[in-house]
Parts: structure tokens; C-alpha cells; sequence
């Protein structure tokens, strides 16, 4: 079975050849005829689209239902069923999109008739296809050690029966071979594995090798180099997998069995990256448009209020472990942190805490000091959903006391996020964590879009609370 970029090729031009060739069937008379006399679709009229406007609707379905199709053309080992479920969903998607540009009455519209034609044509061959070309799952028989920690590639070593062909890791790291398979039986060798390359060379290794499974082995499974053994892996169809003790809960799977399990957390498709962002920066560039009366109230208050700056500027941490500037309303007396340092406010836990300002203690209640972080979002720093950026020195001490704290790291930081309306702070770690690690297994733009609803509904009545006391206590 072809693998890397022969394998999208081959899906990619075979899928275009469906696409046009449905759309040209289902334009015929006899299918139009065909269609329309079918009980359910009676009250459709037949319509055949004109050759001089085929063109424009054969480019558009082509270019939608290519889109649409994309996580298909990762050379991924799929089972039929996986297949089929996977083909029709997306089809439907792509129905779905043409359906609004007919809605709209675009120039390029598909005609009713035509389209229903199409997708129910579409929803039979273009599984067929990819079943016929997927990646069959197998047993793993060619495999390597991906990664950059000694230790932990040996323990994956003693861990696995697989015959290794080499590691692929920097030039200083070197494994013995402790155990290795022949015939079925474990022999010991003191030879030393051979290095295939440094991990700038995964891609050209996992394809020169015929690789089908990667062992991976990193010091912190939280960094970009981690992250882009697995992308690589996922880009050629490759099984990455980690041993389980040495990988956070939330990149294995549940499933019971041996100390080697596979990763969970496929990076997302390019697609849905392309899609969040849209809606980061159309969110926040709203949001600082529409609000930029209230931004200068809200500015005119503080520097009424108590001496010191409007904004506040805080080093917070972000992907991969990263920092970055945010900036918030200043909600405190200025210096606040000067003689006590960083810490989590007692407002956060219900208390009251004698360093917040009386301005900043409404704009702490609505959320209004953390306005300013539009501008995070907009420049790409942080997300409108994700799990909420700490201090770094907040994040070390809360680490000390929560293993899985840095799995929080895996994805962007939001402006608000599961744990935040469920009402839980950085005084709660471990309740924070479930949520955010909860938040990271089910992330989508759908999901993304629920938070968001109920973040502003929260605001809204805190907002609400305070014009009117009492009223939506219950609420």
C-alpha cells in the first residue's frame, strides 16, 4: 500500500476524478428524470445545467468536496467500517456547504435537483474509493525509538518485543541493545542500536525505512519537539506510541494491556486550526471594536478610583511552555505584588482580598478587567477557548503539588474555558485540571462555540447582579 505523499496523491486525483465525474452523471437528463420521479423528491423540477455555467459549479463542488474530504487523504491505517462512517460524514459536510451557497442564490450554485443527485452519488462511491485505497491496520513489524532522553527510550527497549530497526535522536544519546526479537524469542546483544539520524531527519527516515510504528521517547512530552514526532508520525501514516508511565493521562488512551499504549491526541486538521482562528480574530476584533466606549469608561474609572497605570502587564505561560505578555484592566492598588509576590488573589476563593481596588472588585465580578486580552487573541497569543494561562512562578508551585499540572500546556490558552464556567479557580488545581484536560480530548469549534455562549450568558448576569442586587442571585 502506497504511503506519504504517493498515497495523497493517488486519494487526491482519484477523488477529483469522482467528484467531476458525479457531477457530470447526475447533470445528465436521465438522471435528473431518474431523480424526480422518486416518491420523496416528486415536487423537485428537472434541471440540467447549462454547458457555459458548468464550469463555475463543477470548480466550486470540486474545491468544497476536496476541502471537506481532507482528513481522508492522511495515510492513516483505518479499518472499513472507520472508512465508511469517516467518507459519509464528510460528504454530508461538503452537502451542507453547497446547500448554503444555494441559499444564498450564488452564481455558483448547484440547482436542488443536482445537488441531492450529487451527494447521494457521493455517499456510494467516495467510501467505496477510500476503502479500496486505505492503509490496512496491522501488526507492527518495522519499528524505531523516537526521541531525545536515554532513559526513557531504554525503558521503552526492555518494554517492547518488536524488532528495532535504529533510533532516530541527537548525535549524544545512544541505546544498548538489551533485547531484541528473532524468530519470536528475545536474545540478548550487546551491540549498540543504530542511529538512523537526528530527529530533524524523522520524515525522511520513517519514509526511507518504510516505518510503521515509532516508539517515542522525550524527557518532557510536552514540548514542540514531542508534538512534532507525533505530527510526522500522523503525516505518514505511522503508529506513535509511548510507554505509559512516561506519558501524561491525557495522550494515551484508556484501554487496558501492556506498558506500550498509543497516543490519543491527534494534532488537529488543518482545517479546524484555520477555522479557530477565523473565529479568534473575528471574535476579538469585534469585541475591541464594539466595546471601545466601554474600554474608555472603564479607563477613566480606574484612573479615578486609585493612583497608578490603566493596564496591567503579567508574564502568563503558554503553549508548549512558552511566556508571553497579557494584559488586563489594573484591578489592584499599584505594586500590588511588590512585597508579597506572586499569588492567587482571595477574591478567586471567595474571600475578600484588601489589595483590590473598588473599581477593580466590579470589573473582577464581570470579568471586565480581562477585556484588554482581545488583543492576546487577536495577535495570536492566545485563543478565545483554552485553558486559562498562569504565572509561570504560579504554574512551578502549583506543579509541585499536581503532577499533570503541564498537560494544560499541550493546547493555546483561552480567554475563558471549561473549568471558568464551571466556576473553578487556581485555587482548585486539581478540579481545574480535570476540566482542562477534559476540554483538550473534546476540543472542536463546536464545542469552542457552547463555551463561549455560556461565558457571555455568565457575564451577562453578573453584570446583571450588579445594577440590580439580589434580583439574579438564583439565576
Amino acid at each position: 500500500m502506497e504511503t506519504g505523499w504517493r498515497y495523497r496523491f493517488i486519494a487526491l486525483a482519484g477523488t477529483a476524478a469522482l467528484i467531476l465525474s458525479s457531477i457530470v452523471l447526475a447533470n445528465t437528463p436521465t438522471a435528473q428524470s431518474a431523480l424526480t420521479a422518486l416518491p420523496i423528491l416528486d415536487r423537485l423540477e428537472p434541471t440540467v445545467i447549462a454547458s457555459t455555467e458548468l464550469r463555475d459549479e463543477l470548480a466550486t463542488t470540486l474545491v468544497i468536496v476536496l476541502g471537506a474530504m481532507w482528513p481522508l487523504f492522511k495515510p492513516r491505517p483505518r479499518r472499513i467500517l472507520d472508512v465508511i462512517s469517516l467518507a459519509q460524514k464528510r460528504v454530508f459536510l461538503a452537502a451542507a456547504l453547497l446547500a448554503t451557497i444555494g441559499y444564498f442564490d450564488w452564481s455558483t450554485r448547484l440547482p436542488r435537483s443536482t445537488l441531492i443527485a450529487v451527494t447521494m452519488l457521493l455517499a456510494l462511491v467516495l467510501p467505496a474509493w477510500f476503502v479500496y485505497i486505505r492503509q490496512r491496520p496491522q501488526s507492527a513489524s518495522r519499528a524505531i525509538l523516537v526521541g531525545d532522553d536515554t532513559e526513557s527510550m531504554e525503558t521503552l527497549l526492555e518494554s517492547t518485543e518488536l524488532p528495532i530497526l535504529g533510533i532516530v535522536a541527537p548525535p549524544a544519546v545512544q541505546i544498548d541493545r538489551q533485547r531484541i526479537a528473532d524468530g519470536g524469542l528475545l536474545v540478548e546483544s550487546p551491540d549498540k542500536l543504530t542511529r538512523l539520524g537526528g530527529l530533524s531527519r524523522l520524515d525522511e527516515v520513517l519514509v526511507e525505512y518504510d516505518v510503521d510504528t515509532a516508539l517515542l521517547g522525550f524527557r518532557r512530552p510536552d514540548r514542540q519537539e514531542f508534538f512534532g514526532a507525533i505530527a510526522s508520525c500522523h503525516e505518514h501514516g505511522v503508529q506513535a506510541k509511548v510507554h505509559r508511565g512516561h506519558a501524561d493521562s491525557v495522550l494515551v488512551t484508556n484501554a487496558a494491556g501492556g506498558d506500550i499504549v498509543d497516543t490519543d491526541l491527534e494534532p488537529w486538521d488543518w482545517q479546524d486550526y484555520v477555522v479557530k482562528r477565523l473565529f479568534d480574530v473575528l471574535f476579538a476584533a469585534t469585541g475591541l471594536l464594539c466595546l471601545s466606549p466601554l474600554l474608555a469608561a472603564i479607563a477613566v474609572s480606574i484612573k479615578i478610583d486609585s493612583p497608578g497605570p490603566v493596564l496591567y502587564r503579567q508574564r502568563r505561560t503558554a503553549e508548549f511552555g512558552n511566556t508571553f505578555d497579557v494584559y488586563k484592566f489594573r484591578s489592584m492598588v499599584a505594586n500590588a505584588e511588590a512585597e508579597t509576590g506572586a499569588k492567587l488573589s482571595e477574591d478567586d476563593a471567595g474571600g475578600t482580598d484588601p489589595r483590590v481596588t473598588a473599581v477593580g472588585r466590579v470589573l473582577r465580578t464581570t470579568h471586565l478587567d480581562e477585556i484588554p486580552q482581545l488583543w492576546s487573541i487577536l495577535v495570536g497569543d492566545m485563543s478565545v477557548v483554552g485553558p486559562r494561562p498562569e504565572r509561570p512562578e504560579l504554574d512551578y508551585d502549583i506543579e509541585s503539588d499536581v503532577d499533570e499540572w503541564r498537560s494544560r500546556w499541550f493546547v493555546k490558552p483561552g480567554l475563558t474555558g471549561l473549568a471558568q464556567i464551571n466556576d473553578v479557580t487556581g485555587h482548585e488545581p486539581e478540579e481545574k485540571l480535570r476540566y482542562d484536560i477534559e476540554y483538550i480530548r473534546r476540543q472542536s469549534i463546536w464545542f469552542d462555540m457552547k463555551i463561549v455562549v455560556r461565558e457571555i450568558y455568565s457575564v451577562g448576569l453578573d453584570m446583571l447582579s450588579i445594577i440590580s442586587p439580589g434580583r439574579f442571585e438564583n439565576e
